[in-house]
């Protein structure tokens, strides 16, 4: 059974910092690329950042140079290092893992950003 479990969402100011992780299990994690998508109210779902099974990185351009994602496949786990955030941040956070045989997503996590 796939499972992606995302955490580390909550509420902060801006300028702040929050770091998610997504756990994973079922599934051959280090042969998936893994990514962050977002989903504001009112707005489609719109990709964050991914990381490849090789550790090649894509970001989204409001984010670069503020976010990171990283991975573990030693513990299945990918994760979102995010900094400097702004209220245009505010989103659902989903966690995604995508391969030619599978496309697997989490259940999604709180961001908010907000004075």
């Amino acid at each position: 059974q796939v499972q992606l479990v995302e955490s580390g969402g909550g509420l902060v100011q801006p300028g702040e910092s929050l770091r998610l992780s997504c756990a994973t299990s079922g599934f051959i994690f280090s042969r998936y690329t893994m990514g962050w998508y977002r989903q504001a109210p009112g707005k489609q779902r719109e990709l964050v950042a991914t990381i490849t099974s090789g550790g090649s990185t894509n970001y989204k351009d409001s984010v670069k140079g503020r976010f990171t994602i990283s991975r573990d496949n030693a513990k299945n786990t990918v994760t979102l290092q995010m900094n400097t955030l702004n209220p245009e941040d505010t989103a659902v956070y989903y966690c995604n893992a995508r391969h030619p045989t599978g496309n697997y997503w989490g259940q999604g996590t709180q961001v908010t950003v907000s004075s």
